[in-house]
């Protein structure tokens, strides 16, 4: 059995991503809020840590799906985030945005939670492109450069921050604020949860939502639990 008690919560899914599931079921945020130590987020969460613990340990909390993220190189992680993640982001992003403001012109009278998300929504993919274009102009090449530098033994290449853990530092900062942003939406929307009176294109965006926010759970939980440390490790190796 894991030493669960002795870890964060961010560490716990990075070495299993299954977790992940045991964690959204109890409300606890293991990736904006990855730092805090397991016990301390139990406690926050009201649940035992042994009760988590059990479920975490059952053979059927298992998927298909799930992603052995640990077991990657940096390098592969980084591509897996941009192509994954920050393409999803920008394809998916203005498509629910139109499906929003069309949904909340003809519900938002009855609905005007509507107009909020759609304030917040729109600000989050503004915010959200100028955090990718930070990421992929300055941190992640560097990135890339310490990944083939400590490949082919080469020295430490120069980085004109000083060091990784000051962009890092910036882009953590910024998904607290997504996931902040997002705790918001999830409370207007009801966590989601239809109306009576939804028509089934305010279903479908409020499906949309939805899975834009998990996939940028996933999405930040990758670049703060795993690429981030072993940046800030492989850059303290050289």
């Amino acid at each position: 059995m894991k030493e669960y008690k002795s870890m964060s919560v961010g560490q716990i899914v990075a070495d299993r991503f299954d977790n992940a599931t045991v964690f959204k079921k109890y409300g606890i945020d293991f990736c904006c809020g990855g730092e805090i130590s397991f016990a301390k987020a139990c406690e926050k969460a009201g649940v035992s840590m042994d009760v988590l613990i059990q479920e975490m340990e059952q053979p059927e909390a298992s998927t298909s799906e799930s992603i052995d993220f640990k077991s990657w190189p940096l390098d592969l992680l980084v591509d897996y985030v941009l192509k994954i993640h920050h393409r999803g982001i920008r394809e998916k992003g203005p498509r629910i945005f139109e499906l929003l403001n069309k949904v909340a012109n003809v519900h938002g009278d009855n609905h005007p939670e509507l107009l909020e998300v759609k304030h917040h929504f729109y600000e989050s993919l503004v915010d959200l492109n100028q955090h990718l274009e930070k990421e992929e102009q300055v941190l992640f090449p560097y990135i890339y450069e310490m990944a083939e530098a400590k490949l082919n033994n080469q020295p430490q290449v120069d980085f004109h921050c000083g060091s990784v853990e000051y962009p890092i530092s910036a882009m953590m900062g910024e998904h607290d604020a997504e996931g902040e942003r997002y705790r918001l939406i999830a409370s207007l929307t009801n966590n989601y949860t239809a109306p009576v009176d939804a028509c089934g294109s305010y279903r479908l965006l409020l499906q949309m939502l939805q899975q834009f926010e998990t996939d940028l759970h996933t999405h930040i939980h990758v670049e703060n639990n795993i690429i981030f440390p072993r940046a800030i490790e492989l850059e303290k190796g050289f």
